[in-house]
């Protein structure tokens, strides 16, 4: 990835997304106002895979953290006391026969650095030693033990070892993500986010412990939440005078209801307050835009034009700015872009594009360009 002094070739992930774009996505994925720490952004330049950068960025904040002291919460505690404290276990007492040591087994709530979250941060330090694909990904060969390579796994050792006293835990989706809507403190908010992104990367697959999801089919499965999430939030936050709605249900309208209707929720739905314009946007993280019809010619996915058109006509009789609402399926390009209207008579569908391995700024500008060219 280039750097601020610009002496470095930039790094892309296997999806043609340079290292450091996918940071910012990630960033407004997580809701975050982008990091200015200079450490930050030197550990985003020199990551040469997602999980080289969501290790050495996890680390930094880690290290950032011990040094202040650990996050403490009241945790449940069970052992055995010279003293009462807390619940008296008298089962568990005379079957351990602690009063012949002059103790007693105690429940109570110890203030312990010990919680959930920092357990949910080892346990994911020790995941990535074990799965992490810190080296360029090469199909036919592992991937070189090089110096880059090395220095990660070094300090991850390093740092799981400075957590020596937090216990591992067996890591879930739910346990992760109800940690996450608990934290009010900014640090450990993005540390348990970027847990669960490693999680999600690294999912066992099947009864084996040791199954993992290919890197490839992972990173597309969480490429594309992240891509919908990062589209979704940066409209949000940059866009003035319009009511942005993600995943807003539609409702069919349907004379009779059916419950194997499917769900129609678009990704999101703008509408400009000052003029009630109002867009249907559908995100669509895929390789390739275009699809190629059974002569070889390349063509639109007829399916996501089908959805699109179904959010638009289902909606039209709601009001004259659904009757007039403008479809959009945007996807992400690499080097290219694609800029396709498609006139109805009621309705207007665009295809766009985004390039994402264009600089940021540039990134940033085709967004909203996407809304607010007619």
């Amino acid at each position: 990835m280039v750097n601020s002094q610009n002496t470095q070739e930039p790094i892309f992930t296997e999806y043609g997304i340079p290292i450091r774009n996918l940071w910012h996505m990630l960033l407004y994925a997580w809701n975050e106002v982008p990091l200015k720490h200079g450490w930050t952004w030197q550990a985003v330049d020199h990551a040469p895979t997602l999980d080289a950068l969501l290790a050495s960025v996890l680390m930094k904040l880690v290290q950032q953290r011990l040094r202040i002291g650990l996050g403490h919460e009241y945790v449940a505690e069970k052992r055995a006391l010279s003293g009462p404290r807390g619940r008296i276990d008298f089962a568990a007492t005379l079957k351990s026969r602690s009063l012949e040591r002059s103790q007693i087994i105690c429940e109570f709530q110890g203030y312990s650095a010990n919680s959930l979250k920092n357990q949910i941060i080892r346990s994911t330090l020790a995941r990535l030693v074990k799965v992490g694909q810190f080296g360029p990904f090469d199909k036919l060969r592992a991937a070189p033990e090089t110096a880059a390579v090395k220095k990660i796994q070094q300090t991850l050792r390093r740092v799981l070892r400075d957590l020596d006293g937090i216990d591992f835990i067996e890591l879930t989706p739910d346990l992760i993500r109800r940690q996450l809507l608990r934290r009010n403190d900014h640090d450990y908010r993005l540390m348990l986010a970027i847990c669960d992104l490693i999680f999600q990367r690294t999912m066992p697959d099947g009864p084996g412990a040791d199954a993992i999801v290919p890197v490839l089919d992972r990173q597309e499965l969480v490429l594309y939440n992240v891509y919908e999430r990062f589209v979704a939030n940066f409209y949000r936050i940059h866009l003035r005078g319009w009511e942005v709605s993600a995943q807003k249900r539609l409702d069919w309208h349907a004379r009779n209801t059916s419950e194997r209707l499917p769900l129609m929720v678009p990704d999101l739905v703008l509408q400009e307050t000052s003029s009630d314009r109002l867009m249907i946007v559908d995100t669509k993280f895929t390789v390739h835009s275009l699809v190629e019809n059974q002569w070889g010619k390349p063509v639109f996915d007829s399916s996501h034009l089908y959805q699109l058109y179904a959010y638009l006509k289902s909606q039209e009789h709601l009001s004259e700015a659904h009757r007039s609402a403008v479809g959009i399926l945007l996807y992400p390009a690499v080097q290219a872009r694609l800029s396709e209207r498609i006139e109805l008579r009621d309705h207007v569908m665009r295809i766009e594009s985004i390039d994402l391995a264009a600089p940021w700024q540039e990134v940033e500008r085709q967004l909203l360009e996407v809304v607010y060219n007619k």
